[in-house]
């Protein structure tokens, strides 16, 4: 199992490696550029070179052990030409970076279609984000030579595409070069979009409905992450492992599926301030959960003393959750009420 985390890499690419090896990491993801602007200086030679070197002094494969995450600006599902091009330049100047350093892997968010449907085709608007998404990474294969693009799971909020397997099955269907593209499963993500993984039979079947829909050649990386929100609440809010809705069986499902080995999976768990040391005791508690039975008592002592670390955070953002379920159904009998109204309006006249 390649457990690791997103570590920092300030002061240069090269000190993602440290930052990692000092943590104990198997695998590691990192920024190759700021995520918050267009823009960041190119990588030097000199530091692609160091980066490389220290890769191979700590015993990291770039091709598969190591999953950079792209800007959080690119919108490859965005129907705005312009925006839509920048977006690509952005992505393409990630993936140029990516086979720089020798990397094998690249993550990034697909990006939301604003809810604007293809008049001209004919699609409606989530189907036109997909198929704009496919151009976006068809085309990006096309000037690349090997790294292997990652879409990564959303968590069904707003009109983000992806949220769901059936958005991967259809992007799959629309690729030329299905191999050059993979799935990075958030489990925050999939866990806030309805899929539970908080027992064996879902985990299961969740992974049953992947296989088919998308097929597990095309898992090419897992983001591990806790949810804070609950099931279904389209929120991403990321909790530290077993402190949430999810809590520490997910995790222990996790660390014993053989369907994940030899995959980067990425710890994005919340930091107490820019600590983190304490992805390493995270990494040490996956391992540790390697093995373990559902009913072992370390186990079950250890889920119980997480979920009281958590209990307050999930008892807020659960009655959040059921405040906004019932603004949204007063808000629908609202509406059902004035469709009522003006269809009888609309028979009266009639009848006048």
């Amino acid at each position: 199992m390649r457990f690791g985390a997103h570590v920092g890499m300030g002061g240069g690419v090269f000190n993602a490696v440290t930052n990692a090896i000092n943590i104990g990491c198997n695998a590691f993801a990192l920024f190759l550029k700021s995520p918050r602007r267009w823009e960041s200086p190119a990588i030097s030679a000199e530091d692609a070179e160091t980066f490389k070197e220290l890769c191979k002094k700590h015993n990291y494969n770039p091709r598969t052990d190591i999953l950079p995450h792209g800007s959080y600006f690119i919108n490859m599902a965005n129907p705005d030409e312009e925006k839509w091009q920048k977006s690509f330049d952005c992505l393409l100047d990630d993936l140029k970076r990516c086979e720089q350093l020798d990397i094998g892997l690249y993550n990034f968010h697909p990006g939301s279609h604003l809810g604007i449907a293809d008049t001209a085709s004919h699609e409606t608007a989530e189907n036109a984000g997909v198929r704009r998404l496919a151009d976006g990474l068809n085309r990006a294969i096309k000037e690349t030579n090997f790294v292997r693009v990652v879409v990564e799971n959303m968590a069904g909020h707003g009109n983000y595409v992806c949220g769901n397997l059936d958005d991967f099955h259809t992007l799959f269907k629309l690729l030329n070069d299905p191999k050059r593209v993979g799935v990075c499963i958030d489990t925050c993500h999939a866990f806030a979009a309805g899929y539970n993984l908080n027992n064996e039979e879902e985990w299961n079947g969740f992974w049953k409905e992947f296989e088919e829909k998308v097929g597990i050649e095309n898992l090419a990386a897992l983001h591990m992450n806790d949810s804070m929100a609950p099931l279904g609440a389209n929120r991403d809010l990321h909790q530290k492992l077993g402190w949430g809705f999810l809590g520490l069986e997910c995790f222990r499902l996790l660390a014993n599926d053989k369907r994940l080995e030899g995959i980067p999976l990425i710890l994005e768990t919340p930091l107490d301030g820019n600590d983190e040391g304490h992805y390493g005791e995270e990494i040490k508690l996956l391992e540790w959960l390697v093995g373990k039975e559902k009913d072992d008592p370390e186990f079950i002592a250890k889920s119980e003393e997480f979920q009281k670390l958590g209990f307050k955070s999930r008892e807020e953002q659960a009655a959040k959750f059921e405040k906004k379920k019932t603004v949204k159904r007063k808000n629908e009998g609202k509406a059902d009420i004035s469709n009522m109204m003006k269809g009888r309006a609309k028979k009266a006249k009639k009848g006048d």
